[in-house]
């Protein structure tokens, strides 16, 4: 961060996808806040197709920002992330687009900029832990990420991969239930050989494998109930659905026992009475190895990121600071 400490000469940067934003609005937002915060002038940053954040971020850097601020989707909140990785520099959150999932997950505003503002300006730096990926492509190149709610491989990447764009913008987060149908086409099981911690390799099939920092997904789901951002810990979940009825386990498991019981004491103690069903395996760790029998989609924070024959996941402990409201009260 840069030495001075005087809030007067504090500069905040925004980082902003020009299609998920309303500009003007967003402008004059930042600019009553910034005032009321005792700010200096915002730094103004636009993303591109070929750059949706990190290069941006790291300019920012360079001109002193003490905070940037994502004003996009997920993918906006991912690459700012990934260049703040390192500094001590925080991350504001001005959710946008269909996902918020980090947002969702910090129990933050989604859909009051004012308040978002207020929390990025006037709020305190909360450290998160922040999940990294290295792949091995099918060519044997290699290439490293990071993210900052969940990484997939499977059913789940494929889906994303099949999402067409032009329909997300339009209808949201229910493209991908066009995109699910193409997916669940043909034999999309995955087979893999993976280690856990250092653990002796042991083989798995799954139509899906979601290495979670965070729990919940969009419409309340919470896939991950154990998952805690700030446990030094990933939390996995692998998907093996035999037929339509492997299937209806995973709804009622996710949807009905993750969603409605575990809410509440007496559900908790209903669960408690039920069996594990064999179509999800949960794991903990803080490092997976995946190597896969064949070039496989993979997916970080909900963007596609191509084929991948082998994955190697670890966590870092605290690897980003996220700005909360002040009266946050952290468990």
């Amino acid at each position: 961060m840069p030495a001075t400490t005087n809030p007067a000469l504090r500069t905040a940067a925004v980082v902003y996808n020009p299609i998920k934003v309303d500009l003007d609005v967003l402008r004059a937002a930042v600019a009553e806040a910034e005032q009321e915060a005792g700010w200096a002038p915002t730094l103004w940053f636009e993303t591109t197709e070929a750059d949706p954040g990190g290069g941006q971020t790291k300019e920012a850097l360079k001109q002193g920002a003490h905070m940037v601020m994502a004003a996009g989707g997920d993918g906006t909140v991912r690459a700012v992330a990934e260049s703040l990785h390192g500094t001590e520099v925080p991350i504001g959150l001005l959710p946008s687009g269909t996902g918020n999932l980090l947002a969702r997950n910090l129990d933050l505003t989604l859909d009051h900029l004012e308040e978002s503002l207020t929390s990025a300006f006037s709020g305190k730096s909360r450290p998160i832990d922040l999940g990294f990926v290295e792949a091995r492509r099918p060519d044997g190149s290699k290439s490293r990420h990071v993210f900052v709610v969940m990484a997939g491989v499977g059913l789940d990447a494929q889906m994303i991969a099949n999402t067409k764009p032009e329909l997300k913008k339009r209808v949201g987060w229910l493209a991908y239930v066009d995109a699910i149908a193409r997916s669940l086409r043909g034999n999309n099981k995955v087979r893999l050989r993976y280690s856990l911690d250092g653990a002796p390799a042991r083989a798995m099939r799954a139509h899906t494998v979601l290495i979670g920092n965070c729990g919940s997904l969009p419409a309340n789901i919470l896939l991950l109930p154990e998952a805690a951002v700030d446990d030094g810990l990933f939390d996995i979940v692998a998907l093996r659905p035999e037929g339509f009825f492997g299937w209806v386990q995973i709804w009622i498991k996710i949807v009905w026992e993750n969603g409605v019981l575990r809410r509440s004491q007496v559900g908790r103690k209903l669960m408690s009475l039920t069996r594990e069903v064999r179509t999800l395996r949960y794991l903990k760790g803080k490092e997976l190895i995946m190597k896969l029998d064949h070039p496989e989609e993979f997916e970080l924070d909900g963007d596609a990121f191509g084929l991948a024959v082998a994955l190697k996941t670890w966590v870092v402990p605290g690897g980003l600071l996220v700005r909360i409201p002040a009266d946050y009260e952290l468990d």
